[in-house]
């Protein structure tokens, strides 16, 4: 009668079944700590971690350091990474996202309980991992390697049908939170099954549980199958324990979404629940003054490919300026591999390292006044990625491309 999330906080805590509503103290798998939390640490003389090999710092949101402050933040992090004795410590876009690098490495299992200090660490729900976001609590979990849980109800997404001509996850997931809300799953878990569930690519679900937040997901989870094991073979060092709901699982509620009428779709400004079918947005002429792709969301290879697609014999507007941002070294080798890079190079796009920097307005693409951005990030909040008098729309890649193309938001069908 147990839904993913149960089972995992049940097998964490040592207790045969809990239930939604239930306090839980539970042991974390891995988890991370940015260079505040290890200053603090020092400062209150803790002399030793839970288990450094189980902790990850990564500097990817101003990476490389965006001013004298925050090179000397990062100077003190390594330092303090030394001094605890932590193994994996990345820094300035070097490797990648945390989002994406952290899967990569094979240090999301199957089964896993992760709790970690960014709010869309609900991402490893792709790989059939309970990912919960974490803040203030992150220094007793860097210390004790546990952490109390109020067990969550769970949300079940029955997805059906077959993803149309250039729709991805990211589609279904604006469409989930333009019809159901931003606060759909508040506080809740999410599931991810059905036929199509099955039938996505990895990089889609990877989407999807990372943007599980944007609907307010404690977690989101999809089961494990071929494609996901298929990706860790050979990365992950501990044992899987891929965890599938009962049949008699207890939800909720049950949300059946179906696609077979799915068409791209735009999030209009300020907020990923505003999210309509780029048809109904490409008659008003938006125009653009930037694209973005790239992030812990979109910035895979498929992601790439299908932008790719869309500039292949093409030009960026000349109104317009497209960054593009492979969201790891290992995609952006992939890209090279591909001659993507080749053809958003002779398109006019910029392609940069892997970072946050443009997602979060920190670096490499801030908005001035007036200005207006499609991304194919996770979030478009007012002054998001500049000032607070730009606006920010939220698409696929293949969209976002089209439009830096057309100079105005524009449906990608018709460019492949």
């Amino acid at each position: 009668m147990s839904t993913i999330v149960e089972k995992i906080l049940a097998a964490h805590s040592g207790k045969e079944v809990v239930k939604p509503g239930e306090y839980v103290w539970a042991n974390i798998d891995v988890t991370n700590g940015g260079g505040g939390a290890l200053e603090n640490l020092h400062r209150l003389g803790i002399k030793k971690l839970f288990d450094p090999d189980r902790i990850w710092v990564i500097d990817d949101h101003k990476a490389p350091p965006t001013d004298v402050e925050v090179a000397e933040n990062v100077a003190k992090t390594r330092r303090f990474v030394k001094e605890f004795g932590i193994n994996h410590w990345y820094e300035y876009g070097r490797h990648g996202i945390l989002h994406e690098r952290f899967p990569e490495t094979g240090y999301v299992v199957p089964g896993d309980l992760i709790a970690m200090t960014d709010s869309h660490s609900t991402t490893y729900g792709a790989f059939n991992a309970a990912g919960c976001p974490i803040m203030l609590e992150t220094l007793y979990v860097l210390i004790k390697g546990r952490l109390w849980f109020r067990v969550p109800p769970t949300v079940k997404f029955n997805l059906t049908g077959h993803l149309p001509k250039m729709c991805v996850g990211k589609d279904v997931i604006l469409k989930i939170a333009g019809t159901y809300g931003t606060d759909a799953a508040l506080y809740k878990s999410v599931e991810y099954l059905g036929p199509l569930a099955k039938e996505m690519s990895l990089a889609s679900r990877w989407t999807m549980s990372n943007m599980g937040i944007e609907i307010g997901a404690k977690c989101a989870i999809f089961e494990a199958d071929e494609k996901t094991m298929g990706f860790l073979k050979g990365r992950i060092t501990r044992p899987p324990r891929p965890t599938s709901p009962d049949k008699d699982a207890k939800y909720e509620r049950v949300i059946n979404v179906d696609v077979n009428d799915l068409e791209p779709m735009v999030a209009l400004p300020h907020d990923p629940g505003n999210s309509v079918p780029v048809s109904s947005v490409e008659p008003k002429g938006i125009k653009i003054n930037q694209g973005f792709i790239g992030s812990c969301t979109n910035g895979r290879f498929e992601d790439l490919k299908m932008a790719a697609d869309v500039l292949r014999g093409n030009k960026v507007h000349p109104d317009v300026r497209l960054i593009v941002s492979p969201n790891s070294v290992e995609v952006y080798r992939d890209a090279l591999k591909a001659d993507l890079i080749d053809t958003f190079m002779d398109a006019n796009a910029l392609v940069c390292h892997p970072t946050c920097g443009p997602c979060m307005g920190s670096h490499l693409g801030i908005l001035a006044a007036g200005e207006r951005c499609i991304s194919s990030t996770n979030r478009n909040f007012q002054g998001r990625m500049g000032s607070p008098q730009s606006e920010v729309y939220l698409a696929n890649a293949a969209t976002v491309a089209a439009s830096c193309v057309a100079g105005t938001i524009v449906d990608p069908r018709k460019y492949v």
